[in-house]
């Protein structure tokens, strides 16, 4: 087997990852189920096509054409893992694949490995913890501590102005640190500003060889999270980073039918501006949030990315077998 991506030229047949990722590999997976099994949750399986798919217009989705009606590669099983929640399986955990079109570079292959993990009654700082546990038992020695800050607080001191400021101030912070394409990219769009000055701006000045655990989300960036009661600017939502590499997505779930299928459509709207597809509501993921989904929170992290941070590489085309780009 080839050691390494660059001794594989274009067409090569070879794997780009070699027989130590592959191993490494298994051993992430073993440590994960072995870490589940010990806190008693359930290993759960749910499917990769389904006739629904979340509405984020930031995602682009797979279409796979049916024989009555299209079906869907999932980008997460979330939907699915959060029916059986409903349906009274207690904390659940899934290994699986998603999928997400257009995605591709040092970071980003089109169909990934992600864990995801649902605790029924646990408040986000619990999870935090959890979170920390695994990823720390995982990187077998790397980790060298962790912290949590705030997304406002970091916003203000790296970018220079609250999250929320007007749109000038925004281009203007931009501008100074160097971002000059920023505009263009951003326009109007509030949710664009945030993720790119967050993404350029904040995270390559995180500590390195620490667990970053940023905290109280934006509320325009709740996503499927629930707004903080009392602080309703912002949802109960985490991100956990590893030198500057987003690892993992946190959420104190969102139980409210009615506000689930309002912020449901109100991302099909900005897809319709967009011109971009506007697949069907999952409604029986909202009949399960109707019927009444526990209390809970949840975590999705990359498999790949943990992999990749954990052999030392830059990229995690070195540890997937066949990247996206090897099948053509």
């Amino acid at each position: 087997m080839s050691p390494a991506l660059e001794n594989n030229p274009p067409g090569e047949w070879r794997p780009s990852c070699d027989l130590t990722a592959l191993r490494q590999r298994a051993r992430l997976l073993a440590s994960i189920r072995l870490f589940f099994e010990e806190a008693e949750v359930l290993e759960v399986e749910t499917p990769l096509l389904a006739a629904s798919v979340g509405t984020d217009p930031y995602i682009k989705f797979f279409t796979v054409t049916g024989e009555v009606d299209d079906l869907y590669l999932q980008s997460s099983p979330e939907f699915a893992m959060k029916r059986l929640l409903a349906a009274g399986t207690g904390s659940i955990y899934q290994i699986c694949k998603g999928f997400r079109r257009g995605e591709r570079g040092r970071l980003h292959n089109p169909e990934f490995t992600l864990l995801e993990w649902y605790r029924v009654g646990y408040t986000l700082g619990q999870m935090m913890d959890e979170t920390a546990a695994l990823l720390q038992r995982l990187f077998e020695g790397q980790v060298q501590g962790q912290r949590r800050m705030s997304y406002g607080e970091l916003f203000r001191q790296i970018v220079g102005v609250e999250w929320n400021a007007p749109f000038a101030q925004l281009r203007n912070r931009a501008s100074a640190l160097g971002f000059s394409e920023a505009e263009r990219i951003c326009g109007t769009d509030r949710i664009l500003w945030l993720d790119f000055l967050f993404s350029h701006g904040v995270q390559p000045g995180l500590p390195a060889g620490e667990l970053v655990f940023v905290y109280d989300y934006p509320a325009p960036l709740a996503a499927l999270a629930r707004l903080k009661p009392g602080k309703e600017e912002v949802a109960e939502r985490f991100e956990v980073f590893m030198n500057g590499v987003e690892l993992g997505n946190g959420y104190r779930e969102l139980t409210d039918v009615a506000e689930q299928r309002c912020r449901f459509e109100a991302e099909l709207d900005a897809r319709r501006r967009a011109a971009m597809p506007c697949p069907k509501l999952d409604e029986f993921f909202l009949a399960a949030l109707e019927s009444g989904l526990p209390e809970c929170s949840g975590v999705a992290v990359g498999l790949d990315r943990i992999l990749m941070l954990k052999m030392g590489h830059d990229s995690i085309e070195r540890v997937l077998t066949f990247p996206s780009r090897a099948h053509s």
